[in-house]
């Protein structure tokens, strides 16, 4: 038999030698977009790369251990530090993720696991949900300020972290359900079939199971809020001192970013790169850390 005898199958025929050069064909295709993915991925870890060396070259001069640990100084003056700005930063964030990601999280198990198929209550929460996740964060401001900051009459660490945490729910929702809606239906249908309530599915099974994605989600929405500045202006307003109560105008690494960098003094100007360091490389830390403590704690699934 010849070997570039073609094989009829009904109506069509195919020949061995287009069968192979169809595979050569995908696999150049394959090899094309492995390199290009590499290549976007080299890029964007080589800008953050460069904005982290930008940041610390430009800031090297005022990053020191008394930057970290004192207070602003007087106007015009040189040294002082941003120690109240890193403490108020993780009151605010604190507040926030203590309110934002078990929020988050139950929307997001509702809206996976709970919602009735086509229910229109689901519908108008996944549409909410998608349009809090892009509405400018200075709205959040703004409503905080009307609603907490004039109702109680003072800024505070509480009306921060009240508006971050409104920014991080919508956030932490779609990335748990999205995460959740991976987990295989036949996880699911075992539970169940061994008679757990579908409660006891969720908690024990579906979560546990979709782990590092909710934990992803988590990481992501404390590193965007982290950096927003629009919304603490209206709440949270900023200190030069030490805060001694959440309840009080507290001041936050963005702000002192801000201020410094609009100010007059070069001096300013050198210290809003050195806060501005810090932010990145300790939202960058935090969040490397997170992944590592809990690598491989979540169930996997085939």
């Amino acid at each position: 038999m010849n070997s570039t005898q073609t094989i009829t199958t009904g109506a069509r025929r195919f020949s061995p030698r287009s069968s192979s050069s169809i595979s050569a064909g995908r696999k150049v295709r394959s090899t094309m977009a492995q390199v290009f993915t590499g290549l976007a991925t080299l890029a964007a870890i080589s800008l953050l790369m460069y904005l982290l060396i930008f940041l610390l070259l430009k800031g090297a001069g005022a990053i020191n251990w008394e930057f970290l640990t004192q207070t602003p100084a007087a106007v015009g003056e040189k040294g002082g530090g941003i120690a109240n700005s890193l403490v108020g930063t993780f009151t605010i964030v604190l507040i926030a993720s203590l309110m934002g990601v078990p929020l988050g999280i139950m929307v997001g198990v509702y809206l996976s696991e709970q919602a009735s198929a086509g229910s229109a209550f689901a519908n108008v929460a996944r549409i909410a949900v998608n349009t809090f996740t892009g509405i400018p964060s200075i709205i959040v401001g703004i409503f905080v300020y009307i609603t907490v900051v004039k109702t109680f009459g003072n800024f505070s660490a509480v009306a921060g972290g009240i508006a971050l945490a409104i920014i991080m729910i919508p956030i932490i929702a779609r990335t748990s359900e999205d995460v959740m809606r991976l987990v295989p239906g036949s996880i699911r249908e075992a539970g169940l079939a061994l008679g757990i309530p579908t409660w006891r599915v969720t908690l024990g099974v579906v979560i546990p199971a979709a782990r590092s994605g909710i934990i992803t989600g988590g990481v992501l929405a404390i590193a965007r809020v982290a950096g927003e500045t629009a919304p603490l202006i209206l709440t949270a307003l900023g200190n030069e001192f030490m805060q001694s109560s959440i309840f009080e105008p507290t001041d936050e690494l963005t702000l002192r970013i801000l201020k410094y960098a609009r100010g007059p003094f070069e001096v300013w100007h050198q210290q809003a790169y050195g806060a501005a360091f810090v932010l990145v490389a300790g939202v960058a830390v935090a969040a490397l850390l997170l992944r590592l403590a809990t690598r491989g704690k979540g169930m996997k699934v085939q």
